[in-house]
């Protein structure tokens, strides 16, 4: 071992990594300069035999030699790396597409109907979701042996038969009995709203809605309802007629006809049900109308005074309309989707149609 070979061994090193131009060629020289059967282990290996008077003199001077391979391989890299970073940049390629949120469509929708109804004069007022028997049947005019019961699947909460169920008109929920359930309907927020609200009065109410019915294309067991309720003096069902009309044009366009047909709910007098002409085949028939030429939308009528007595309200003085049908409803006829569920499976190819 003697300093001029490896004077040379450094000297040739140092050339050959300044003269690489690509990550291969400095990863090559690295294994060739540092790996084990490289150059500088070939020189820790002669230091063995070296007389021991030259060792550390030989032992510094190879160290010094690694380090400078060492940092000379590690700037080659990076100036690598720098240039071919700018060898395929190209400014004129468009950026990286960035996707933004947006609202569900049920969320659009129930907007929209916020919207409207605003624009007609209503209100929203808002009510709890878990509710009593009382605010969800009773005063509506469907106490708990009217057959109209049988039409709602109804959840009910912390059911204890053995409790006798307590009647409750001061909000506070009583617990352990079979009094409390989830609300069917927004019809509840009606009664508390009368409670509160001395008539004139025009609110609606949005909001989510339970019923155990096995999830299949038209029911959900989760779903949401829109509810009107219109009180005043001398309120007939012209007026009713009138602002569903209103509505449904400004939803679903100026060219859209509405049909009111005889029907019945507990807590309407008289009652009908609301349709509107199939926007798919604009009342000819198709499937998605079962060929009628017409989708039943809402149920509606004038507030039966049985209703009114409940709250305190003068049905000889004052008269009323109710409304009301399923969110879930009007956005599958608005977007022409036939099932329900889509709704809810967060499926991110359904919802970026929206």
């Amino acid at each position: 071992m003697n300093k001029e070979n490896i004077a040379i061994l450094t000297q040739t090193a140092l050339a050959q990594i300044k003269s690489a131009k690509t990550d291969a060629e400095i990863y090559s020289l690295k294994i060739k300069l540092l790996g084990r059967k490289g150059e500088i282990n070939k020189l820790y290996d002669e230091l063995k035999s070296t007389p021991d008077k030259d060792k550390p003199l030989f032992g510094k001077l190879i160290n010094e030699i690694r380090n400078k391979i060492t940092s000379a391989l590690d700037e080659a890299t990076t100036n690598t790396n720098k240039s071919e970073k700018k060898e395929f940049f190209d400014p004129t390629l468009p950026g990286r597409k960035i996707d933004f949120g947006k609202l569900h469509p049920l969320t659009t929708i129930m907007n929209e109907v916020r919207g409207i109804f605003s624009k007609l004069g209503f209100q929203e007022s808002t009510g709890q979701e878990i509710e009593t028997e009382y605010y969800n049947f009773e005063a509506l005019n469907t106490p708990a042996d009217h057959p109209a019961r049988d039409m709602q699947s109804t959840f009910y909460i912390n059911c204890n038969p053995d409790i006798t169920p307590v009647e409750n008109r001061t909000g506070i929920l009583p617990v352990n009995n079979c009094d409390l359930l989830l609300r069917t309907h927004t019809s509840a927020v009606q009664i508390r709203a009368m409670e509160k609200i001395k008539p004139p009065l025009s609110i609606i109410a949005i909001g989510k809605c339970y019923r155990s019915d096995p999830p299949d294309a038209t029911h959900s067991p989760v779903f949401h309802q829109v509810e009107g309720l219109m009180i005043d003096e001398n309120i007939t069902f012209k007026n009713l007629k009138a602002i569903l009309e209103l509505f449904f044009k400004e939803l679903f366009g100026n060219d859209i006809k509405i049909r009111l047909t005889p029907s019945y709910f507990p807590f309407t007098e008289p009652s009908a049900e609301v349709s509107v002409a199939c926007i798919m085949c604009k009342g000819k028939g198709c499937a998605i109308c079962k060929k009628t030429g017409w989708l039943e939308l809402f149920g509606a009528g004038m507030v039966d005074p049985n209703v009114f007595k409940a709250v305190g309200i003068d049905s000889e003085k004052w008269t009323g309309f109710a409304f009301g049908g399923g969110i879930e409803r009007i956005a599958m006829i608005k977007y022409g989707i036939d099932d329900i569920r889509l709704f809810y499976e967060n499926d991110i190819n359904f919802l970026n149609q929206f």
